[in-house]
């Protein structure tokens, strides 16, 4: 009998220790985390600031990285809000009216720290203290493709627009790599679209407010083979973003 209450004492002792060690883990993970800024901006639409602190838990200790990034944002009246974003570096919270209600709403942005350049975006309204996710413009659907004779051809499908793009200046990286053989396609190749790189707002021509910019880069054998930029400009309308117009910009040799 005395043996097993000492097997239970010792069972219950190490559990003990075990749940001790578990919420010391979990406090001290809660505690990786820290406010990244601060923001006072009237985001309901009631003439008052509210207070958004934007928080991020980095990577480890002293990483600019974080892997997680959220907003908490207290309404003058008192209503509590929580908007959890993509992890990234720099994040950071814009507060243009994009859906025009007169209202400004949450446009965020964290670098994703890959070699594009790329980010990664979120935008929100608290109009009315009702949150509510705006989104961002849907990618563009846009064909490019190399053709005999060192040629890109570039086709935006949204506006039916074609492009034909010169690439005879890089013909011995391309006759290196097996793309042509004497001037002629190997196979048929694509080139590489890049997903939006960034959006910035703007202002857009004949519209009332702002829209958005995007920028896309299109590369041919390989990402640093840069063949030219893609800006595409959206405007938000009666509940969704509409295509306004885009440009091409050709990479200068």
């Amino acid at each position: 009998m005395r043996k097993e209450l000492l097997f239970a004492f010792a069972a219950f002792f190490f559990m003990s220790l075990h749940a001790i060690a578990g919420n010391f883990a979990e406090e001290h993970n809660q505690r990786n985390v820290l406010v990244i800024t601060t923001y006072e901006k009237d985001v309901t639409g009631d003439k008052k600031k509210d207070e958004i602190s934007l928080w991020g838990k980095p990577f480890e200790p002293g990483s600019l990285f974080y892997q997680e990034v959220w907003a908490e944002i207290t309404t003058s009246d008192g209503k509590d809000f929580r908007i959890d974003y993509e992890g990234g570096y720099e994040p950071e919270i814009q507060f243009p009216d994009l859906n025009h209600d007169g209202v400004k709403d949450l446009f965020q942005s964290s670098a994703t720290g890959g070699s594009g350049g790329l980010y990664n975006y979120s935008l929100y309204t608290l109009a009315d203290s009702i949150k509510k996710e705006i989104g961002m413009p849907p990618a563009l659907s846009i064909d490019a493709h190399f053709e005999d004779n060192y040629q890109g051809v570039i086709t935006f499908n949204d506006t039916n627009e074609s492009f034909t793009v010169d690439l005879s200046e890089r013909k011995e990286d391309y006759d290196r790599l097996g793309i042509y053989q004497d001037g002629r396609l190997n196979e048929p190749t694509e080139m590489m679209v890049i997903p939006y790189a960034m959006f910035e707002p703007v202002k857009i021509k004949g519209e009332k407010g702002l829209g958005l910019r995007g920028v896309q880069e299109i590369s041919g054998a390989y990402h640093a083979d840069g063949i030219g930029d893609v800006y595409s400009y959206w405007y938000y309308e009666d509940g969704k973003w509409n295509l306004i117009n885009i440009k091409w910009k050709e990479t200068q040799g």
